[in-house]
């Protein structure tokens, strides 16, 4: 009876430290295989992460072999904690991540109900300045410029569309070809900067710039009367037109499109000045006053226009001083105030701003005057004071930029913007479970 016990203890403790089919059994983690596979996991999520160590370890028996488990990284010299599941392939054919989670990453803010990118594979490496917005009937329509790269020709611009439960594939609608004027043949330029507007009435429209470089470029636009889905053909707005720089117009109470638009010359050091352009027939002819600046004490571009009440506007974008804009028109941008700088930072970026329907406004940018990253948003009553509201994304030393803000007709804002050159991000917030924080020396409150 005793030699019985004594092989049935034996069996059971072989059974335990055998690995369990359809389960995971736990290994040391010193486990060779085990390293192998975290190693292979942080080397796939992120060529500049470093691995650290090895917490945890379980395999579970599949057609091959998953590991769980949980390492230590160094992200941009911060260590971090994460979890990964890695499928080691039949017979050592090699290794698959296929999970990822950080472990230190805290739950989103109650304001952040949904982030998501447009779009997860594309026919274009690069991309870059998206714009947004909410169609009369409900529904989202985004585009950006992507190419190889930017300044590159093959560089168009890209549309996708949302209807309330996807993204559709995105869709080539211009590519900057052009006809020599002299011999006729054609030639293709780099594509940039579109943005999308939606008037009270009349088609949707689509600016966007055309041409070898910002200092050379020219605008054109087109329409669509089915919500994006098919564009009328291309037409270059009028010599001295560039139309809207990188934001949204907007529609005066009395109908009138003002477009909030800048010019870079080709002096050097290049000028950077605002100047804001006009039309009272959706789009069909323009107007614009001269450059409101000299371009080299403020060097300032890409303005986003708010509504202050009244006749009263206010202008705020991206500047080489550090610090964003502003400048004001108390006549419904007939005329405007001298240009000034802000307190708050600017690493020479693009920005966005909106003015809610309760009254307050919200900027996105990067709050920082070096570098693309963190991005964030901040709120405010008057156009004046700002506070934190949100930090939508922060990991040092990589890119996310340009964004573009919108609300719409249910109250929630949608934002985009360029995450990391290589995918265009879409976030919905809804403004109502904001919590403002005020801004401690300057710097975004931890």
């Amino acid at each position: 009876m005793m030699k019985l016990l004594l092989s049935l203890s034996f069996l059971a403790t072989l059974a335990c430290a055998q690995p369990i089919v359809g389960g995971y059994s736990p290994v040391a983690a010193t486990d060779p295989d085990a390293l192998a596979a975290a190693k292979f996991a942080v080397a796939k999520q992120d060529a500049k992460l470093t691995f650290q160590a090895l917490d945890k370890a379980a395999r579970q028996v599949v057609a091959g072999m998953n590991y769980r488990l949980t390492l230590r990284v160094l992200d941009a010299g911060k260590p971090r904690l994460a979890e990964a599941v890695v499928w080691r392939k039949l017979g050592n054919a090699g290794h698959e991540l296929t999970s990822w989670k950080w472990l230190d990453v805290p739950p989103p803010p109650a304001a952040l109900l949904k982030t998501e990118f447009i779009y997860e594979t594309a026919p274009f490496p690069s991309c870059h300045a998206s714009t947004i917005v909410e169609l009369p009937g409900g529904g989202l329509v985004t585009a950006w410029f992507g190419g190889t790269a930017e300044k590159n020709p093959d560089v168009g611009i890209w549309v996708s569309r949302q209807d309330g439960r996807a993204w559709t594939v995105p869709v080539e609608v211009a590519n900057g070809v052009q006809a020599n004027p002299k011999t006729g043949t054609p030639a293709r330029h780099p594509c940039w900067n579109p943005v999308l507007f939606q008037p009270k009435t009349g088609p949707l429209l689509l600016f966007y710039k055309v041409g070898p470089t910002p200092q050379t470029w020219w605008g054109e636009q087109r329409s669509s009367t089915d919500g994006g889905k098919t564009w009328s053909d291309a037409r270059r707005l009028p010599e001295g037109i560039l139309g809207p720089i990188k934001n949204k117009p907007v529609q005066l109470p009395n109908g009138d499109i003002l477009s909030p638009t800048s010019n870079e010359t080709n002096e050097k050091p290049s000028k950077w000045a605002v100047h804001f352009e006009r039309s009272a027939d959706l789009g069909a002819t323009w107007t614009r006053t001269p450059a409101l600046h000299d371009g080299l004490a403020i060097s300032a571009i890409q303005p986003s226009i708010l509504f202050l009440g009244g006749d009263q506007l206010l202008a705020l974008g991206r500047t080489r001083q550090g610090k964003i804009f502003q400048i004001s028109s108390d006549d419904s941008g007939k005329s405007w105030s001298a240009i000034s700088l802000t307190a708050l930072p600017n690493p020479s970026a693009g920005t966005d701003a909106v003015t809610l329907r309760d009254g307050r406004h919200l900027l996105i940018y990067n709050h920082t005057a070096k570098g693309r990253s963190p991005l964030n948003l901040a709120v405010s009553k008057d156009g004046k004071t700002w506070q934190a509201a949100l930090e939508l994304e922060n990991t040092p030393g990589s890119e996310f930029s340009y964004p573009a803000i919108v609300q719409t007709r249910d109250g929630l804002v949608h934002a985009t913007w360029t995450w990391k050159r290589q995918k265009v991000k879409h976030v919905v917030i809804d403004p109502a479970k904001l919590a403002p924080r005020d801004f401690v020396n300057g710097e975004w409150p931890k």
